[in-house]
């Protein structure tokens, strides 16, 4: 077994979180290693549909709403450093997003979703403006809405980029910043070791000042040997990807987004299948009738590819940013919103575990809430 130099900090997992939370970290001048499971790993950034998506986020946890408005805030300058810095843009754009309703059911729970938000960016407000189905054609000119529409909730805020080009880029600017990626995971154990930390794997023990666990599900057994429980669950959800067509939709939807190349992807499946990323017909087909429900001219196109991911989901759906009490230095960090978060992730997160500590405002993310603790 081979031992590696000690770096300043040691972040398991090279996904979307942890290859965010290593540019960042180098980005505040820290030696950082990455030991990650290379390409066999069940790796949620491969299925990411790529919304940055700020509307109906934390619906039940307010400081989720603004540590993802925040984080969408974020995303220009983390979008023009990351291109301008490797070269790798990540496909980025903010023209906002809109979430169609297909009966004025949904449309009153928009509404009223909206109502309950609005001030909870403070002076900034909610930013999702409720539109009947006029307004939305408005908004999508020369698309033909499918008959149930009849309106939708568009949210500013709201962008989508490309979730393999951001992971490319990421991966580009930890090599120019001297980021230590490893390949040889997945890591099998972690601890304490002196004054800093260790992870093996069966082949190599790295140690560092710092770790951070940012290995998606595989902390449901990493990060209890730290002391923490994040309690994890996986959703699998699928997508399909059409042929590539003219310029058709200007903004992402909660159902279809257009990518840079001019496929269609469409999503919004959540299904209970434990860790399989299987895709299946009924599902697949769920996500087409849904998508053809809302832009019927999608029924035209031709579907090219499709596949399944697992989210990493905490009990409330929100993230779960926690340092060890028993093990100070040692950060359990997770999440399913790789590409909305990774904003944050880069330039407010980054800095804090730099720092050695969580900052008092993203206090609500530790595993305390789910047993009722006081802040």
């Amino acid at each position: 077994m081979t031992t590696e130099r000690s770096a300043d900090t040691l972040v398991v997992g090279g996904g979307l979180v942890g290859a965010a939370i290593a540019w960042g970290l180098a980005r505040e001048g820290e030696r950082v290693t990455v030991i990650d499971e290379g390409d066999i790993a069940l790796r949620a950034s491969r299925g990411n549909f790529g919304l940055v998506w700020v509307q109906t986020k934390g619906q039940n946890l307010t400081d989720y709403a603004r540590w993802t408005r925040r984080s969408a805030d974020l995303w220009t300058g983390f979008n023009e450093e990351l291109a301008e810095q490797t070269g790798i843009g990540p496909d980025y754009h903010k023209p906002g997003g809109m979430s169609l309703c297909l009966s004025n059911e949904e449309l009153d729970d928009a509404r009223n979703l909206a109502h309950r938000m609005h001030n909870v960016n403070g002076e900034a407000g909610y930013g999702a403006e409720i539109l009947d189905r006029q307004q939305v054609q408005e908004m999508l000119p020369g698309i033909r809405l499918g008959d149930e529409v009849v309106g939708g909730s568009y949210g500013r805020h709201d962008g989508h980029a490309s979730p393999l080009r951001l992971l490319r880029s990421l991966n580009a600017g930890m090599k120019a910043r001297g980021v230590s990626y490893r390949s040889d995971g997945p890591v099998v154990s972690v601890g304490k070791d002196g004054d800093g930390f260790y992870a093996r794997t069966a082949t190599s023990t790295y140690r560092g000042a710092k770790l951070v666990l940012a290995a998606g599900h595989g902390n449901t057994k990493l990060a209890p040997m730290i002391g923490v429980n994040p309690k994890l669950r996986p959703e699998k959800g699928q997508i399909l990807v059409t042929e590539r067509c003219a310029p058709y939709l200007p903004m992402p939807t909660h159902v279809a987004r257009q990518t840079e190349e001019g496929t269609i992807m469409l999503g919004d499946s959540h299904e209970d299948t434990g860790y399989s990323t299987l895709s299946a017909t009924p599902p697949l087909t769920d996500i087409a009738r849904n998508a053809i429900r809302c832009f019927p001219e999608l029924a035209k196109l031709r579907i090219v590819r499709s596949w399944g991911a697992v989210r990493i989901l905490s009990p409330d759906g929100g993230p779960v940013y926690e340092q060890s009490e028993t093990m100070p230095g040692a950060f359990s960090i997770n999440c399913h919103s790789g590409v909305t978060l990774a904003g944050a992730h880069a330039l407010a997160l980054a800095p804090m575990i730099a720092r050695g500590a969580l900052d008092p405002d993203i206090s609500i993310f530790t595993t305390r809430r789910f047993h009722g603790e006081a802040y």
